[in-house]
């Protein structure tokens, strides 16, 4: 297939493009590159993949390198381009559109409200519209477990009622599955939102807890623990996440037509609540030393726990993700002291 990876230098976005390409397919990568964090950390990413920053750095123009045999290509592009996306849409004619591009962050969302509306929002429905109108077999994108915001269910159902979102990213979130609905319902477009529960792993976001207490451990800096450590996340290995992503990529749509049920959304978790002390404790493990705490209360924003429910995408897919926590932290951090020289 031809398939288009939104957010292909980003975290989620550059393990999914590798993947598919690892499978055979042919990927065309898009990105916009902000400084949200470092753009050195995308660029290096894209690297991986061929394209270096020379080639990466010009606004709307298509690179090409070889990666596992088959064709990657990469345009620098914002999803909110009105004028670029519908031609790169209409040139490529792609299969599937995998939209994991966004603008992130539970937090910066407090204090740049404008950019989620403008990527999240516009960019979407951008997304959405080129689907539509370009034969897009399947769209899948990118939700947040966030999306469950004041829900009081544990373990988090994609059943549950998310109308109580408790952040702006959570909203646009929320925003993008009832616009996928929609288009669902109105032009039969295929869409699966994926409800995506704390990602980490290689190649991870600066901004994520793991990264900030890796780092601050490391120099031996104090972290911030929010909730005076009483949190509890469901920690979702890279590669368990991109799995599921891929899968649902490469599932077929046609079956979904004839039931009419053209708009699915799914839990992507490891179906299993951490204690926030227990995986600061793993990462201490894995640098030998021991994190000086900055207990605090909790965030604007922040719930205190997460968890997924996975039923859905074990019967529709046979898939749930596994990997421990021990087990992934201890491959984050050998990543992190390799790429850093740690």
């Amino acid at each position: 297939m031809k398939i288009l990876v939104t957010g292909a230098a980003g975290f989620i976005g550059f393990h999914t493009s590798k993947l598919l390409l690892a499978k055979g397919h042919e990927v065309i990568g898009l990105d916009n590159i902000n400084d949200y964090y470092d753009p050195n950390l995308k660029f290096n990413r894209l690297k991986t993949l061929g394209i270096s920053k020379e080639q990466a750095e010009p606004y709307n123009h298509i690179s090409e390198s070889t990666v596992y045999g088959k064709q990657f290509k990469f345009i620098r592009l914002n999803l909110e381009d009105r004028e670029n996306l519908p031609d790169l849409f209409k040139e490529e004619k792609f299969d599937v559109v995998c939209n994991l591009a966004a603008q992130a962050g539970v937090r910066y969302s407090l204090e740049n409200p404008e950019t989620y509306i403008d990527s999240n929002i516009v960019g979407f429905l951008n997304i959405l519209e080129c689907s539509r109108h370009y034969n897009v077999k399947h769209l899948v994108y990118a939700s947040s477990s966030s999306v469950y915001g004041l829900n009081e269910e544990i373990p988090f159902s994609t059943s549950d009622n998310v109308d109580r979102p408790i952040s702006l990213y959570a909203a646009s979130k929320k925003s993008n599955e009832l616009m996928a609905h929609t288009y669902s319902h109105l032009f039969n477009l295929p869409t699966t939102g994926l409800r995506f529960f704390t990602v980490y792993g290689p190649w991870g976001r600066p901004d994520m807890a793991l990264f900030l207490f890796t780092e601050a451990i490391s120099k031996n800096e104090p972290i911030n623990v929010f909730n005076y450590g009483k949190m509890e996340r469901d920690f979702t290995y890279v590669d368990d996440i991109v799995e599921g992503v891929v899968r649902i990529c490469l599932g077929e749509t046609d079956n979904r037509k004839e039931k009419n049920s053209l708009y699915k959304v799914y839990n992507i978790g490891n179906n299993n609540s951490v204690k926030l002390l227990d995986f600061i404790h793993e990462i201490e493990e894995n640098l030998g030393k021991k994190a000086e705490m900055n207990l605090m209360p909790i965030q604007p924003g922040d719930v205190a726990r997460t968890w997924a429910k996975v039923d859905d995408l074990i019967k529709d897919y046979n898939y749930s993700p596994n990997t421990p926590v021990k087990k992934g932290i201890e491959a984050f951090i050998n990543w992190y002291k390799d790429y850093y020289n740690v």
